[in-house]
């Protein structure tokens, strides 16, 4: 009799067990991949986190993942829905093994490039948690991620229903993903929307992260403040990537490279509408080749240092390589799809400026 089958389900329930117990119990050993499912309709945070017994919040699914012990791929798939972080859903497993292949995947359960896959499918994360105060105002964190191998995919994310700017000098922020692990490696987020309105519920960063091998591929930014800050490392940020993201509307800047190495690969994006394209470290000592790009109609083009509260002063742009296939235009616009209905809603439409390059969530 095969007895390997009748022990890889009672490992399975074994995790069950402790997933749902008391956040205090010790967890044992496990070696096998292991998937949570999550939705918000149906979903409770008690339940074993099957696919037919789903859990309701990342809060869960983050607490359960911490008290983990062992090796393999851990996978989060969240179905279509709302998603409230009440507070911070902070990803920092300590007794858990990840790898490049064996990852940690923060997922929607359906992805943009399967064949039935609809911008209403995508779950939608907003942050409805109380801020903290700091040195600018308040602020807080949505998903915080603190260890290496990861992968955040498919998901609409909103910023927070604040008022964003309430008298000179203070700003009311939630940065919706983030990494501060200086050491950190391998962070991919891809395929996701990020959605912000400036009057209603402003996105003031969407994406900061600290460390090594940050790569930002296939998004779309719409009406962001701020896109991407690669903010600190204790050595120069390397093997980090934007690529074939679509950033729309940025009333900050789209880029920071506070952090970055000389070696970050910035390729097939589209940057459109904003009121500064990039944004480099006070001390500009590295410079970026742009490639394949495109960035049609903004303020400035290269800004130096800055902030929470400002951004800076006029920066070098030479610092800024820009190749020969790169078309910078001061004025122009780009067609988005704004039918909600269709499969490309915000996406730039088929034939117009911009849409030869890939930028935005179908990677086929």
């Amino acid at each position: 009799m095969n007895r390997r089958p009748a022990i890889l389900v009672g490992l399975f329930l074994i995790l069950i067990h402790t997933c749902s117990a008391n956040p205090n119990d010790t967890v044992r050993f496990v070696s096998e991949n292991v998937t949570l499912f999550l939705n918000p309709g149906i979903g409770r945070d008690n339940n074993a986190g099957m696919k037919d017994s789903p859990l309701r919040t990342l809060n869960e699914a983050a607490r359960r993942v911490n008290t983990l012990k062992g090796t393999g791929a851990i996978t989060i798939l969240l179905s279509e829905g709302i998603y409230s972080l009440d507070s911070v859903a902070k990803f920092q497993p300590a007794d858990w093994k990840f790898t490049r292949i064996n990852r940690l995947t923060i997922r929607a359960v359906s992805l943009p490039d399967d064949s039935d896959w609809q911008p209403a499918n995508m779950p939608v994360i907003v942050s409805v948690m109380p801020l903290a105060k700091d040195d600018f105002g308040t602020t807080a964190y949505g998903i915080q991620v603190e260890t290496d191998h990861v992968t955040i995919q498919g998901l609409r994310v909103l910023g927070t229903p604040v008022h964003e700017k309430p008298a000179e000098g203070i700003v009311q922020r939630v940065y919706p993903i983030v990494r501060e692990g200086r050491n950190l490696d391998d962070l991919r987020i891809t395929q996701c929307l990020f959605i912000g309105d400036r009057i209603a519920i402003p996105n003031h960063l969407p994406i900061l992260a600290d460390g090594q091998g940050i790569v930002v591929d296939h998004c779309v930014f719409y009406h962001v403040k701020d896109g991407v800050v690669f903010f600190l490392s204790d050595r120069p940020a390397e093997h980090c990537e934007m690529h074939h993201n679509l950033m729309i509307g940025n009333y900050g800047a789209a880029v920071w490279s506070w952090s970055l190495a000389p070696d970050f690969k910035f390729y097939n994006n589209v940057i459109a509408n904003t009121n500064i394209f990039w944004i480099l470290n006070k001390n500009e000592q590295a410079s970026f080749n742009i490639s394949n790009s495109m960035v049609l109609g903004y303020n400035e083009l290269v800004n130096q240092g800055g902030g929470a509260l400002d951004f800076g002063s006029a920066g070098n742009p030479k610092k800024l390589i820009f190749g020969a296939n790169v078309n910078i235009q001061k004025e122009a616009k780009v067609d988005v799809e704004e039918d909600q209905t269709k499969r490309n809603y915000l996406q730039l439409k088929p034939g117009t400026l911009g849409a030869n390059l890939g930028a935005g969530l179908f990677s086929n």
